[in-house]
């Protein structure tokens, strides 16, 4: 009788005790989140952007987390690698089994993550990649962006030169990975057949020394318009290299590398004189935003989360926004940490606007729109900070 009792409840015990084990990477007091950033190697002034989502998470547990559980981030240095990134996602993962991917930056490692984050089921939430593979929903749902497409934004690009300087020659220098080329494709895109006949481009790869011969080679094209579609190290070097060879073009820089200490400190901040590229965030720097309540916030988290931090590294205010977005997700999600709910939730922002973003910019993602940002503002360098000119651009425009 006793035995039979047993047999029979066992069951429901089983399922009482399932619904009470937490969800993977979450405990009544913590939810462990993973990311990966190039803090070391080529790209490692990106890592900034990953020390100020570091410091933003500190400053959301330093408040008592999010409903009542603190945020333990595990950001892992992949060096810029492709091999490293897919040892350290598959650490954070399968070792520390995390609820869920946010953040990871650098388009070759997001790449090498893709199909296996995927295919695992694990939330792989708005990488810092504007590469357009990684919008597509239907092949790869577990994924959105944290960057405009590069698509958006070469088209957006194209367009400016084109009306500025009708039937100009340009020139593309591009790394030769899906970032670079996804810029080259827009311009070919949206030029059409004048693509052909308008432009010439050269390749670098991320182990070049350097792209001295490539910008050499771009000046003697005769193009009168040039586009860098590289990481911030050669982009400060192609900028140097436009200067020393007495090159004038209209320039412009892909808006991942604008850190006017990343990038255009090291090329020479009168090297970048004139230099054009597009934002989706406020600067800092720029006294339009001077009294601005959101900017004065963010000056005193610098201050105290990022000390010594510049306030002119834009990089710091992406990390930081990239933080709202994880606040926000964690707050929608209430108690229900399942991957499930995760995944739900970040595909159900409505009108979210980051405090550090340009006004009339908003977040709305949905089942069939995994993109954080579909709006960009052009703007241009003064040989100290960047001026918004223009109006703001939508994707669909």
């Amino acid at each position: 009788m006793v035995a039979a009792l047993m047999l029979a409840i066992a069951p429901v015990l089983f399922a009482q005790k399932a619904q009470a084990e937490d969800p993977v990477g979450v405990t009544a007091t913590e939810i462990k989140v993973g990311s990966t950033f190039p803090f070391s190697g080529p790209g490692s002034a990106l890592g900034n952007v990953g020390k100020a989502l570091i410091a933003y998470v500190d400053f959301i547990n330093d408040k008592g987390g999010v409903n009542g559980r603190k945020i333990k981030l595990i950001a892992l240095d992949d060096a810029y690698t492709p091999s490293k990134s897919v040892e350290q996602t598959r650490k954070l993962v399968e070792s520390e089994e995390v609820a869920f991917l946010f953040s990871p930056l650098g388009t070759q490692g997001i790449s090498a993550n893709l199909k296996y984050a995927n295919s695992k089921k694990v939330p792989h939430l708005f990488v810092l990649s504007g590469v357009t593979k990684f919008t597509k929903y239907a092949e790869y749902p577990y994924t959105t962006t944290g960057l405009p497409s590069y698509d958006t934004e070469g088209k957006v690009y194209a367009k400016f030169i084109t009306k500025k300087m009708p039937g100009s020659r340009i020139a593309i220098l591009y790394q030769n990975d899906d970032f670079g080329k996804d810029f080259v494709d827009a311009f070919r895109s949206y030029m059409k057949e004048d693509f052909g006949k308008l432009v010439v481009a050269k390749s670098y790869e991320t182990t070049d020394p350097t792209v001295d011969s490539q910008v050499v080679s771009l000046k003697g094209s005769g193009a009168e318009a040039f586009l860098i579609a590289g990481s911030p190290k050669f982009t400060a070097q192609a900028l140097r290299k436009i200067r020393e060879i007495g090159w004038n073009p209209l320039t412009v820089i892909a808006s991942s590398t604008t850190s006017v200490a990343g990038t255009l400190a090291a090329a020479g901040l009168d090297n970048a004189k004139g230099v054009v590229s597009s934002t989706i965030l406020k600067d800092p720097m720029d006294t339009a935003w001077e009294g601005d309540l959101a900017v004065k916030n963010y000056r005193a988290f610098v201050a105290k989360y990022i000390p010594g931090g510049d306030l002119a590294e834009t990089l710091y205010v992406g990390g930081f926004i990239q933080g709202e977005i994880l606040e926000k997700i964690l707050q929608q999600c209430g108690n229900d940490l399942t991957r499930d709910n995760i995944m739900k939730q970040a595909l159900s922002l409505r009108n979210f606007s980051p405090s550090m973003a340009i006004p009339g910019i908003t977040i709305n993602t949905s089942a069939d729109n995994h993109q954080a940002w579909t709006s960009l503002q052009l703007q241009s360098f003064d040989g100290k900070s960047w001026v918004p000119f223009g109006k703001l651009i939508s994707a669909a425009d």
